[in-house]
């Protein structure tokens, strides 16, 4: 994000220099504010910051009929396992298990045999959505990485020296693979596979002319 920025950076560094740490802190939370918001909301419209529209899901085939909600512990790349809360789970090949990762907020698959620990599926999950993957299309029409653009995940972190927005936790390594269009797996067997370049983070013309709107309101009324 930080190219789509250039000149808001060029401009503060030379404007705030002769201004208190304190009151460079107040500014950079101000800014990192209001650039989260606009991120969050051009997410939510699935747009880039060049105003294109994301590219679409790719279309899957029908799944069949869920069996309700599961929860466990499942290894997590070397680390300790995470609880996994799958809504509407279905069965594919062999001992694969399919479904819908609240936690991640998309479909992924879990083999039976590597499953830590069984958990008891938390009361507010129980019974709830467990017909949503048996709806045709029910979840392709939703917008992608809307659980991502939640303050859960997308956030804020200021200084007197400058402010970051991004992602935080395990879930800024999937954003990075849609931020570049990498390649990744669908689940732990399944071959990588190359995902369309969606940027999830980036500055727009408008983002840089209310940052500056906001640097230049702070220095008069400061």
């Amino acid at each position: 994000m930080t190219d789509g920025l250039a000149e808001v950076e060029r401009l503060a560094g030379a404007l705030l220099r002769g201004v208190s740490a304190g009151q460079r802190r107040i500014l950079m939370r101000k800014m990192a504010r209001d650039l989260v918001i606009s991120q969050r909301q051009r997410i939510t419209a699935q747009r880039q910051p060049d105003g294109s529209a994301f590219a679409a899901r790719k279309p899957k085939s029908q799944p069949v009929a869920g069996r309700g909600t599961a929860c466990f512990l499942y290894p997590s790349g070397g680390g300790e396992p995470r609880r996994v809360i799958m809504k509407s789970f279905t069965w594919g090949t062999g001992r694969m298990m399919t479904g819908f990762d609240i936690e991640v907020g998309a479909i992924r698959s879990f083999d039976f045999d590597k499953i830590v620990k069984w958990l008891p599926v938390p009361e507010e999950h129980r019974n709830a959505g467990s017909s949503r993957l048996r709806r045709r299309g029910g979840l392709r029409r939703r917008a992608m990485f809307r659980r991502l653009a939640t303050s859960r995940f997308l956030k804020t972190g200021t200084d007197d020296q400058g402010f970051w927005v991004g992602f935080s936790g395990k879930i800024s390594q999937i954003a990075d693979v849609h931020q570049r269009g990498l390649r990744d797996k669908p689940s732990l067997r399944a071959k990588a596979v190359p995902y369309p370049k969606r940027e999830l983070l980036g500055a727009t013309p408008a983002d840089s002319e209310r940052l500056l709107d906001l640097l230049y309101d702070h220095l008069a009324n400061g």
